[in-house]
């Protein structure tokens, strides 16, 4: 008998977050798109900090919409007694506390895995930082440009002058912290069903971030000369990068081995003997003297359009890409045409939300809606137990 598609894997785990930014408030919409009821705390009157980075989705901010939707928000001042006990009955009975706060912020309050093991043996507990507990980094703020400099990531992004690093384009040193928090989080849970016990995850945006970069590391080994700031071209690997076409388009074409070369020069270029040129018989070779085969590569796209260089390459199967703005992903004819994109609710209308990447047969993910803030306060305090009365004081105080 099939499972029925309203089961999620995650159906009845509560998630408890204390959460800014990106980085924990990504992981939580993953465990929330699986099915968790994840209860979003945030301060009373300025919530999370990033529903103020901009206004681009009808007033709403960018990168709020992004890692927030099909959550609950609940304010709370946790500086209050009054607040404390409400986070103290949601921790009760919820099995994941995910924190990312200022450094050490988290411990002050008595939120410590240690402090709360004894009182709660089966929550897990989930610090995302910017530097991990301990070492003289500790309690260094740490924000994502920063750490893309810290772990090296600069270093090998941008041009070649000097002047010349780049950052990426998006928070991937929070995104990387996000999913490695995410998928502790989803091990934690696996854990605890064998053993019956919570357990303690201590994620760093720097140590997430330096997993990523082990490739441009190693490649540096013990002293050796690290990968060459490229551009939008591969560093170690060439032709791999964009070309620029005669009617002024470009191309992303990249070739990962030897019999991919003897194809690009006699179904693309359409000049055979440079297989064999010893210039550009190996890829090494081919890095080495880049800049002369570069313009002998865009001297042959120079009299053609980017329909005939498109075909060119496919005849002879040799990838490529072309090279999208953001409208032209929002418009991508394979995201449209596998139906990845989905309506979500916010507080100020419908917006897309596209679909999370792993996508599976048993069940529909949760696509609910984007919390406005607080809008959730009155319900989960009435589900504690907690009068009209005393939600109404609580507002007075500004404990709420």
């Amino acid at each position: 008998m099939s499972q029925p598609k309203d089961v999620r894997p995650l159906d009845g785990i509560t998630v408890v977050s204390l959460e800014h930014a990106i980085a924990a408030p990504f992981c939580t919409r993953q465990l929330a798109d699986l099915g968790a009821r994840v209860i979003k705390v945030e301060r009373p009157g300025v919530g999370d900090f990033a529903r103020g980075y901009d206004q681009r989705v009808n007033g709403l901010a960018s990168h709020f919409v992004w890692t927030n939707r099909s959550k609950e928000s609940l304010t709370l001042d946790l500086k209050q007694d009054a607040a404390s006990d409400v986070l103290d009955k949601l921790l009760a009975g919820a099995d994941v506390l995910v924190q990312n706060l200022a450094p050490g912020a988290a411990a002050r309050m008595g939120l410590s895995f240690e402090a709360l093991r004894e009182r709660f043996p089966q929550l897990i507990v989930c610090d995302i930082s910017g530097y991990g507990v301990g070492g003289p980094y500790e309690n260094r703020k740490a924000y994502d440009l920063l750490i893309q400099s810290e772990g090296g990531f600069l270093s090998v992004t941008g041009g070649p002058g000097a002047q010349e690093t780049a950052k990426a384009g998006c928070s991937i040193a929070d995104i990387a912290a996000g999913m490695y928090a995410y998928s502790g989080i989803l091990s934690a849970l696996l854990l605890r069903g064998r053993t019956g016990e919570g357990s303690h995850i201590d994620v760093s945006m720097l140590e997430s971030l330096v997993e990523w970069m082990n490739y441009p590391m190693y490649y540096a080994f013990d002293g050796a000369a690290p990968p060459p700031r490229a551009g939008a071209a591969h560093a170690t690997i060439y032709p791999y990068g964009p070309f620029p076409i005669g009617d002024g388009s470009t191309v992303m074409l990249g070739l990962q081995n030897e019999r991919e070369w003897q194809l690009f020069c006699t179904r693309v270029l359409q000049q055979p003997e440079l297989a064999g040129d010893p210039r550009f018989c190996a890829n090494f070779k081919r890095v080495e003297n880049r800049e002369a085969l570069r313009e002998l590569i865009i001297e042959s796209f120079a009299g053609l359009n980017f329909d005939a260089v498109i075909d060119r390459l496919d005849h002879a199967q040799i990838a490529n890409a072309r090279v999208n703005d953001m409208q032209g992903v929002w418009d991508h004819p394979q995201l449209k045409a596998r139906h990845r994109w989905r309506e979500v609710d916010t507080s100020v209308g419908v917006i897309p939300s596209l679909l999370p990447p792993a996508g599976n047969s048993a069940f529909a993910p949760c696509m609910g809606a984007v919390p406005a803030l607080g809008e959730h306060t009155t319900q989960i305090l009435a589900e504690l137990g907690w009068g009209a009365e005393r939600i109404e004081q609580m507002r007075l105080d500004g404990a709420i």
